[in-house]
């Protein structure tokens, strides 16, 4: 008996991993099966099945294998707007900790010595941080505590340190230091928001990954 790990793309929840599950264990060989949509994963103990027959199987209901079944584009409206609400609520995250962070040291902690530099990088970290913590208590509402924290923490860290870079650079282009000001929030915002939307667009348009 072989054992086979395959990558599929597409799954949100349970219902799909259920679905990946009976159009896999419906084939002759198929002994086990075992999807988790959290970790895009689909184990199949098998009999010398071959694979091109599971991967067919998986893609004849419109899931993705490996980056199979899908013309990718740049002009699918629906993907543009999933990932533009996916990225909404990653800037949302991000901008607790990194706006409470330069408010913190702008407002109350006025002397604290510390360079631009080391605040930005803190306020990066207090983002990446908060953006984690926002997702999981999203995620609990539908997974377990430790299955949602881990989903979170399996989050695209490319598009929220993008996304934290952007929203810092912008804040130094425009104040000149770690400063917020009612001129700087929205351009931080737009520049958070623009800079990893393009990359979650392809990330879930390819893969079937979201952003978080």
């Amino acid at each position: 008996m072989a054992t086979l790990e395959l990558n599929v793309g597409g799954m949100t929840c349970g219902g799909c991993a259920s679905k990946v599950n009976d159009a896999l264990i419906s084939i002759s060989g198929v002994k086990s099966v075992e999807v988790s949509h959290e970790n895009s994963i689909a184990t199949i103990s098998h009999d010398n099945v071959p694979k091109v027959n599971l991967t067919n199987a998986i893609l004849s209901i419109g899931y993705t294998v490996d980056g199979q079944g899908i013309d990718f584009n740049w002009a699918d409206k629906d993907v543009w707007g999933k990932s533009a609400y996916n990225t909404m609520w990653c800037l949302i995250g991000c901008s607790i900790g990194d706006f409470g962070t330069i408010a913190y040291f702008q407002f109350v902690w006025t002397d604290s010595g510390w360079s631009t530099m080391a605040i930005m990088m803190l306020a990066i970290m207090n983002g990446l941080l908060t953006s984690i913590t926002l997702e999981t208590l999203i995620l609990m509402k539908q997974l377990p505590f430790q299955n949602a924290l881990r989903t979170a923490l399996g989050m695209s860290f490319i598009s929220m340190v993008a996304m934290e870079t952007a929203m810092n650079i912008t804040d130094v282009v425009l104040t000149g230091g770690a400063m917020l000001t009612p001129e700087v929030v929205i351009p931080m915002l737009i520049a958070g928001f623009l800079t990893p939307w393009p990359y979650n667009y392809w990330r879930l348009k390819k893969y079937g990954q979201s952003c978080h």
